[in-house]
């Protein structure tokens, strides 16, 4: 799979330098071509849209009234599509960081083509009052692009952006926002509201979780934001959250037959999970289980994954099955020993087992 880097490319400084000189003839696009491309092979996907913004601050006119005519020219003429307006977005939160007048205006204009949730941002740290008053604005946008921008662009804990620390530490201001776009019409909005919403529960459960109660109780679109937005707190088996959404955590519900086959795995191969639940009582049950990964320092905090949603009859037993595999990812490096391996229902551990994953070099001993 190509990595998101590789969308900072070289043909896209070309397209951005074809946008930009078809709409104004006094930006030099072949300095811009070379200024962006240069050294550009050696850096990550951040540093790649802020190589290609500062490029741009090189050769975009110093006015930012000038500089705004020319974006805009470009989006009135269709350019600045997809990946090729991130480093444009990270330019205006550099180069107009002193004009919210103007930046701000453009990036609701930006959004549109990608997203504009990671250069909304400095805007928030150097004016907050201001932009919060530019965002209230644009709750009621006809377009879902600018009213998710609203949402996403306040997410304290925005992946691969830059943590809000104030909204952390008091989330009410972003909350009176998320109140108006809780049951927006569009899923793409009500998604954004939905990772908000989770977000805000790591910090703040219990706001996240009246917060919940009410927009459950007011929805008319769906349930997706509550859901979405309290998942941290279902795998935590927290269980006022479980209460909201209809799961007791007390339920009277079995298992027998847990195991794992094999119990014994090498470093990126997989075992099955297999496990039979029997309730007492028809019920509504969330089925998760939870690995510990070996740490460097031993048995970490257990990863909570998903495994199913779904109505248990009474008195009757459910079989299920799930492979899981123990390879290195990105976020997690997979350290020989035992791993121990819960099933939870509806937030409570019922059974637990151990699998033992081996080196690859041990694993070929052996063979």
């Amino acid at each position: 799979m190509a990595d998101f880097k590789d969308e900072l490319s070289p043909e896209l400084i070309a397209r951005l330098a074809g946008d930009l000189t078809g709409v104004s003839s006094s930006f030099d696009g072949a300095a811009f071509e070379q200024l962006a491309t240069d050294g550009l092979g050696e850096l990550e996907l951040k540093a790649r849209i802020d190589w290609i913004a500062r490029a741009l601050s090189a050769v975009m006119p110093a006015a930012p009234e000038g500089a705004a005519r020319v974006i805009r020219a470009a989006l009135d003429h269709g350019g600045l599509r997809g990946w090729d307006s991130m480093p444009v977005n990270a330019y205006v939160a550099a180069a107009m960081l002193d004009r919210p007048d103007i930046g701000l205006p453009l990036l609701a204009a930006l959004t549109p083509r990608h997203t504009a949730e990671f250069a909304i941002r400095p805007f928030l740290e150097a004016h907050f009052d201001l932009t919060m008053d530019r965002l209230r604005s644009w709750v009621g946008d006809p377009d879902e692009h600018v009213r998710r921008l609203v949402s996403e662009g306040t997410r304290p804990r925005l992946p691969w952006g830059q943590r809000l620390s104030r909204l952390i530490a008091d989330p009410a201001p972003a909350v009176e926002l998320l109140d108006a776009l809780a049951d927006d019409e569009s899923p793409y909005v009500r998604r954004s509201v939905a990772n908000h919403l989770n977000d805000i529960s790591k910090d703040h459960p219990g706001l996240a979780l009246e917060k919940a109660r009410r927009w459950s109780a007011g929805a008319v679109q769906d349930d997706f934001v509550v859901r979405h937005g309290l998942r941290t707190l279902v795998k935590r088996g927290h269980s006022e959250a479980l209460a909201i959404l209809g799961f007791d955590p007390d339920a009277p519900v079995g298992i027998a037959g847990l195991v794992c086959s094999p119990s014994s795995v090498p470093i990126g191969e997989a075992t099955t999970i297999e496990f039979t639940l029997q309730a007492g009582a028809a019920m509504k049950a969330v089925i998760d289980y939870v690995v510990h990964y070996q740490g460097v320092r031993g048995p970490k905090a257990g990863k909570v994954f998903k495994l199913s949603v779904r109505d248990l009859p009474a008195d009757r037993p459910v079989r299920f099955s799930r492979r899981h595999r123990f390879g290195h990812v990105s976020i997690r490096t997979i350290r020989p020993g035992p791993h121990r391996i819960e099933v939870q229902v509806n937030g409570r551990v019922l059974g637990e087992t151990v699998v033992d994953v081996i080196a690859d070099d041990a694993a070929a001993t052996a063979d």
